[in-house]
């Protein structure tokens, strides 16, 4: 910086800051001088000191205290009085911090937000309840359904005509005891409903070493699994715009449930059933799978384009919600050093 002004006398200002590797606005800014504070002018209809603390008086005496600025402000019109207008009277309120919203409003909790991992089967499940339309008005059939996330695997289900804690603590306990799942490595997930928050289920989960996860409220995307399932359901063909009651019902979802398990290639895990993935079959079935295309590869090489195909490959990571990057923030560059 010390020699900025000799070298920009001989060959300009642009190109020294060029050479000496220093900004041209820097340089500028640093030469013009710092203008003066402007003085913050008082505004001429400001009411006075002693013309404040008479406004407050009036407003913090026992007669006003309790009142709002626009009924003090009608009240002493009404006696021939004029002090300030309303806003002069909120504004001076305000400065002494005597102002505030009277109404108590609600404060919502603040929930965290679900990171859930799954490695393997059996480490996590997801759990959700969805209504069945019925050939009576205004009457239901309730699904209850438990997920794998890892291997997408209906592991329990029921039918009930009503939503009920007791029997969504009937259902978890029988599926963890089918699954035989050892205690503390099992998180189950669910959203904020009546069933899923219940004291008996929370109990249950307590002896089973079950550890409960919840949606944020009016979060759908925390619990996207289950819904999915729900959406892959409804859309099936099969399945009909209404049910004629609980047997008919069971007609339909056990066989569906069955294909889905064992015969549905789901996109999800690479095109393999959750069966096989569950079973832990994928790493056997990936590998013949891979035979045969480079099988294929062998007999077609020009339709592959000279590159063995691959077959698609089951994640070894399921997440819900997954952790969000730290967003490092550069430190500023340094300022010019002066000498």
């Amino acid at each position: 910086m010390s020699a900025l002004p000799a070298l920009s006398a001989s060959v300009g200002v642009a190109r020294a800051c060029a050479s000496l590797g220093l900004s041209r606005a820097t340089v500028c800014r640093r030469r013009r001088p710092r203008s003066a504070v402007a003085r913050v002018r008082t505004p001429p209809l400001k009411l006075a000191a002693a013309e404040q603390a008479a406004v407050l008086g009036e407003l913090m005496s026992p007669r006003f205290v309790d009142r709002a600025p626009h009924q003090v402000y009608a009240s002493l019109l009404d006696e021939g009085r004029y002090l300030c207008s309303v806003r002069t009277m909120y504004r001076l309120l305000a400065s002494q911090q005597a102002v505030r919203e009277r109404r108590e409003q609600r404060v919502h909790p603040v929930y965290a937000r679900p990171e859930l991992l799954a490695e393997a089967p059996n480490q996590l499940w997801s759990w959700d309840i969805t209504k069945l339309k019925t050939t009576v008005k205004w009457t239901y059939v309730y699904l209850y359904v438990v997920l794998d996330v890892f291997s997408r695997y209906v592991v329990g289900w029921l039918l009930s005509t009503r939503e009920s804690a007791a029997l969504a603590r009937e259902l978890v306990e029988q599926t963890a005891q089918r699954e035989a799942v050892p205690k503390h490595q099992l998180t189950l997930h669910a959203d904020r409903g009546a069933p899923m928050r219940a004291k008996t289920l929370a109990e249950l989960l307590v002896d089973l070493g079950i550890e409960p996860s919840f949606s944020r409220p009016h979060q759908s995307n925390d619990n996207p699994f289950s819904e999915s399932l729900f959406k892959t359901t409804k859309y099936a063909p099969a399945f009909p715009a209404c049910f004629a009651g609980m047997d008919h019902a069971r007609d339909v979802l056990a066989p569906f449930f069955e294909h889905y398990n064992h015969h549905h290639r789901h996109t999800g895990i690479g095109l393999m059933t959750p069966a096989a993935v569950h079973r832990g079959d994928a790493p056997r079935i990936t590998a013949e799978r891979a035979k045969t295309l480079a099988a294929a590869f062998d007999l077609y090489p020009q339709r592959f384009k000279g590159r063995v195909p691959q077959p698609p490959r089951v994640p070894d990571k399921v997440y819900i919600n997954p952790p969000q990057p730290e967003i490092h923030v550069p430190d500023p560059s340094p300022d010019i050093e002066t000498h």
